[in-house]
């Protein structure tokens, strides 16, 4: 049967051997999976979800009952106060966006205590020009970047206690960086120190990819406000596009007022009939994520067999849902990502190549055979073409397909 997808015994028995040393992981992401799915079902029967919360509005999108539904499990799930959840959103880099023009003014400072932020966020902040970024209204941005892989606890004191800091922006996962993701217990630690010495900082977290992975939220240990997209983890694979900002209350008002207009805020925004796919997929998530999660154990154990560096490793803890292979060579990058676009189930016939992507400052090569344009939480695999050559490996609706996929990209670097 394997044949017919070009995988060799070889791989097949690589890949056998990796899944035995991974089973005390996997027992791991699944209990965690469990105590997940417990907490979405009891925000389903607190909220009182019906079949009528999956009805459309158009136009205004006024008295929406299903969005407002979806807002109060989000926000119950995510242990906030409120939550902001619209299919207006084009991306969480369009939230990030929303959340940072909603709570800075002109004269603001703006400070990422997680080193430089993402890549597409660069002309939203100012660190690339844009007429149209933060640092053209007058806002400053700082950052202040981390020392092994932890805050700078001593350097972010400091900071906060000779400069007014309005706004402080984490991003969990790593993005396009060497570092690893930050763990929940380590943004507890720096938000109860950045709270001693300002308590009115307003602590903004991008959460993106980190969903889930764990018991914990963001809001759950101190963070005033979070921010992440429904074509990952929340979406469960089932959510075709959309966001969600969740935090204190009067914040979410802020942000829903910058998203539609002073005056109106969430109040307004049809849902044109998505309810029902965002209500599935996030009820879908613990399971999806549990599953890309499998599939990343199984990815750091199978390529540090093939002698490449992974980070994390198989058995390290997990903050989000992306494997990084370091192959310290571009034609493996792109071979390896060949070969997930390969074992996908949509444009497994197209083949990667390395472009000038929107927002990006090096050319990246891109592997999505997703249902959804772009979506995370399906398997996917991309990265940008500079030292020292990193796959960025995440998702996987099934651990099945997920392990499927993976047979194909490690086939391709094999033959290559």
């Amino acid at each position: 049967m394997y044949q017919t997808l070009g995988i060799s015994n070889d791989v097949i028995r690589l890949i056998d051997e990796a899944e035995k040393d991974c089973q005390e992981e996997f027992q791991k992401i699944e209990k965690d999976c469990y105590f997940n799915s417990l907490k979405v079902l009891s925000s389903f029967h607190k909220n009182e979800i019906t079949e009528s919360h999956f009805n459309a509005t158009t136009g205004y999108g006024y008295n929406d009952l299903g969005r407002d539904g979806i807002e109060a499990v989000f926000r119950d799930v995510l242990g906030a106060e409120s939550a902001l959840v619209r299919s207006q959103f084009i991306s969480g880099s369009h939230a990030l966006n929303v959340c940072f023009f909603a709570l800075l003014r002109p004269g603001d400072l703006l400070l990422s205590i997680s080193g430089k932020p993402y890549d597409t966020l660069d002309e939203v902040i100012g660190i690339k020009d844009n007429p149209s970024s933060l640092k053209s209204f007058g806002i400053e941005y700082d950052q202040i970047d981390l020392v092994n892989d932890d805050f700078d606890y001593n350097k972010i004191k400091e900071y906060l206690e000779s400069h007014k800091v309005k706004v402080i922006e984490i991003q969990r996962s790593k993005g396009y960086s060497t570092r690893k993701s930050l763990s929940i217990e380590k943004l507890e630690k720096v938000i109860s120190l950045i709270k001693e010495v300002d308590s009115n900082i307003i602590i903004m977290v991008d959460n993106c990819y980190c969903e889930m992975v764990g018991l914990k939220e963001p809001t759950e240990v101190g963070a005033d406000i979070m921010v992440g997209s429904l074509i990952k983890n929340l979406g469960g694979g089932i959510a075709p596009n959309g966001a969600y900002i969740a935090g204190r209350k009067d914040l979410i008002d802020l942000c829903a007022e910058r998203l539609t207009l002073p005056g109106e805020g969430a109040e307004v925004g049809p849902t044109l009939g998505i309810n029902k796919q965002i209500l599935q997929g996030i009820f879908m998530a613990p399971s999806v994520v549990a599953s890309a999660l499998k599939t990343a154990v199984l990815t750091s154990r199978v390529l540090e067999k093939l002698g490449y560096d992974v980070e994390p490793r198989y058995q390290e803890e997990r903050v989000d849902i992306v494997q990084n292979i370091i192959f310290h060579d571009a034609k493996k990058l792109i071979q390896f990502t060949r070969g997930i676009q390969q074992g996908s189930p949509i444009d497994s016939n197209a083949i990667v190549e390395a472009w000038d992507m929107p927002g990006y400052t090096d050319q990246v090569v891109m592997a999505s055979g997703s249902f959804t344009q772009g979506s995370s939480i399906e398997l996917s695999c991309d990265g940008p073409i500079r030292e020292p050559y990193i796959a960025y490996m995440q998702g996987a609706l099934t651990y099945d397909y997920g392990k499927l996929g993976l047979m194909k990209a490690v086939q391709s670097i094999m033959e290559d």
